[in-house]
């Protein structure tokens, strides 16, 4: 794959972050910000002392949202694509719209669901402040881990396919991973800061609409991208002109 490919494979992955990136805003909008506002309803329920806003809460739901999303959308997306270059070809026989299809699940799971598994997205009044630092921290070391361990178990089944075959290759690969996880959510640290009095279907609603918000921007983009890479590396032939167009012409 030359130069030029990767140029406007990257463009074209930057612009299917874009457009995905709005698909995730409206749900965004629509699943998630309600219940970020009950959630603050909450807090400011159960607060001794209201801290005056530096922001308003209308513009962080609206502009504030739309840039985060749009933004974070761009870059994952040309992120997305410059692996798809690497990816395309090397984790199997699949074409540009599989490939980009298999990429964007894969990393949806191992970028956000396994640590999401283990520590959850908490909406305002959950967590306290002064272990921000350390949640932060044990979530993308999470992080990190899932995806060296899925790139592993990638390289694993590759490894054990001419041997075992594709298929008990693939399983022994997954075993391996869901094991090695497994031994990483028993051994970091637990965080539980839920207020005991906080609903519980507030606390499930928004993470769920937090769940829901990344698979349609990691589905979204494999799909999309999927066509666009495939547009740009098997063109489809011109079709010749018909006879009568032909006679026309002449």
């Amino acid at each position: 794959m030359n130069s030029a490919t990767v140029r406007n494979l990257l463009v074209r992955g930057m612009l299917a972050g874009l457009a995905v990136g709005l698909l995730a805003l409206v749900a965004a909008y629509f699943l998630g910000e309600p219940n970020v506002d009950r959630a603050i309803a909450f807090e400011d329920a159960h607060a001794h002392e209201h801290e005056m806003e530096v922001v308003s809460r209308s513009l962080q739901s609206t502009a504030g949202l739309a840039t985060g999303v749009l933004v974070y959308g761009v870059a994952f997306g040309g992120i997305a694509a410059l692996a798809f270059c690497f990816a395309l070809g090397r984790v199997g026989r699949f074409g540009p719209r599989a490939t980009a299809l298999l990429l964007s699940t894969a990393a949806l799971l191992a970028v956000y669901v396994v640590p999401f598994l283990k520590y959850p997205a908490n909406p305002p009044s959950v967590g306290a402040p002064d272990t921000i630092g350390k949640r932060t921290t044990l979530y993308f070391l999470m992080m990190l881990l899932s995806v060296l361990l899925a790139i592993g178990a990638t390289l694993l089944g590759k490894r054990l396919a001419p041997s075992l075959g594709t298929w008990y290759a693939t399983v022994v690969a997954v075993a391996a991973f869901a094991v090695v996880i497994g031994l990483a959510y028993a051994f970091l640290p637990v965080i539980n800061e839920v207020p005991r009095d906080f609903p519980a279907t507030l606390l499930w609603r928004f993470r769920l609409a937090a769940l829901a918000v990344q698979a349609v921007l990691w589905g979204g983009f494999g799909l999309l991208f999927g066509e666009l890479a495939e547009r740009q590396l098997n063109p489809r032939p011109a079709k010749a002109p018909s006879a009568a167009a032909v006679a026309a012409s002449g």
